[in-house]
């Protein structure tokens, strides 16, 4: 038997396509809405062993002098920093957990570095690589959130590009996710000539991973070479200032002096008592 389509057949029909017409009509419409990058964003996405080996191959890597701004406006250049070991951390204002936490961190840390180095003995950057929000403004005020009150910190802003070439150059990935931002927790540490000497990671990093490669850095002035006394006490600094596990803080170490002396005194009273016993050998 024969299909026949009745006019009411037809009607039905013809209403059905109109209905999945207008259904991938409207499906058609949403995606022309939808940002044209939403999709490049998951091609790649972040890999933390991957970003951890990147970060890691940046060490010794020369910094280029780029142009920053800081939180009251002003032009500030990389290549200012020259001559001084320099910590950059990455934050974007816009963090609420973990941007923050590192950054009270690396406070408490930076003090307790100085304790022992000197107030004027680093400096630190703590750069915003979300460039449309990290503006000067929200970088003071993110800042001030902080308690960051310190003569030798500033926070900096840049343009995309800028912040995509020292992202390269520091070995720091960053990809855009539902929270924010996936990124590696890194302090990427510069030493006088601007390259990446070490990196510390973590939101609350062990003391030692950071003033360690610090005190080499600051403790190895090049004002004390040719100088034997100035050098002298740059390497006693380095071997008596020592992590104390039990107070949390770096001290100096008075005892190694005190074993240093005593060991002095043994060799020479032995050497004496030696040679004496050598010459009154002879004279008998």
């Amino acid at each position: 038997m024969a299909n026949v389509i009745t006019g009411k057949h037809r009607e039905e029909l013809e209403g059905g396509h109109s209905t999945f017409a207008l259904f991938f009509c409207s499906v058609a419409a949403l995606s022309m809405l939808l940002p044209a990058d939403a999709g490049a964003n998951n091609t790649e996405e972040y890999d933390k062993d991957a970003a951890l080996q990147i970060s890691q191959t940046a060490i010794g890597q020369s910094l280029g002098d780029y142009s920053l701004i800081a939180a009251d406006g002003r032009e500030v250049r990389l290549n200012d920093y020259l001559g001084t070991p320099l910590l950059i951390s990455m934050i974007f204002t816009s963090c609420h957990h973990i941007c923050p936490t590192t950054t009270k961190h690396l406070l408490v840390a930076s003090e307790a570095a100085q304790e022992v180095l000197g107030d004027d003995s680093f400096e630190i950057v703590s750069i915003g690589f979300d460039t449309v929000n990290d503006t000067p403004d929200a970088l003071r005020g993110f800042a001030r959130q902080q308690g960051i009150d310190a003569d030798n910190w500033l926070f900096l802003s840049a343009t995309p590009e800028t912040i995509a070439r020292l992202s390269q150059d520091l070995g720091f990935q960053f990809f855009p996710s539902p929270r924010g931002f996936d990124h590696l927790i890194q302090t990427s540490m510069i030493d006088r000539q601007g390259k990446v000497y070490s990196q510390v990671y973590g939101m609350q990093f062990e003391l030692p991973s950071l003033v360690e490669p610090l005190k080499q850095l600051v403790l190895n002035r090049p004002e004390s070479a040719g100088h034997p006394i100035s050098a002298l006490v740059d390497r006693v600094r380095l071997f008596c200032t020592v992590y104390n596990p039990a107070t949390g803080r770096y001290e100096i170490d008075n005892s190694l002096f005190f074993q240093i002396a005593s060991g002095f005194i043994v060799v020479f009273g032995i050497s004496y008592y030696l040679l004496s016993e050598v010459r009154r050998a002879r004279r008998r």
